[in-house]
């Protein structure tokens, strides 16, 4: 099965066209990632490519200079979210939601506050149930 999710990598370039709440060039994306990812230039470019190869990223050619692209985001962040939890939910925990949600818990130090929020959650997931 083909990898539909971004990588770590990739994430980063997300969040940046994400934040960007429009499209942003590969020159304006290398540049917001500067100093942020430790990758070249042509490697951020080559992720682009992945990412429109992907259905994550779209792209439209400058009305003005066919060499510019313009990206922009095809999938919400939490759409990639979505995925990603489920892919690592199937390939992990075989896709049980309860064991994967159980080792989060019993594995992380959770705050009184972070325990009621989590409560809530659980009432509302009843009440759409």
């Amino acid at each position: 099965m083909n990898e539909i999710t971004p990588s770590e990598n990739e994430w980063a370039i997300m969040e940046v066209v994400w934040d960007c709440e429009g499209s942003m060039t590969a020159s304006e994306i290398i540049h917001t990632l500067k100093g942020k990812l430790d990758v070249s230039s042509k490697t951020i470019r080559v992720m682009i490519n992945r990412l429109v190869t992907k259905g994550i990223l779209s792209y439209t050619v400058d009305s003005k200079d066919a060499r510019v692209y313009h990206y922009m985001a095809m999938k919400s962040k939490k759409e990639c979210l979505e995925l990603k939890s489920e892919r690592f939910v199937n390939n992990y925990f075989g896709g049980n939601t309860s064991l994967a949600v159980a080792s989060f818990l019993q594995s992380a130090n959770i705050s009184e506050e972070q325990i009621k929020m989590l409560h809530k959650l659980i009432e509302q997931l009843e009440k759409e149930k």
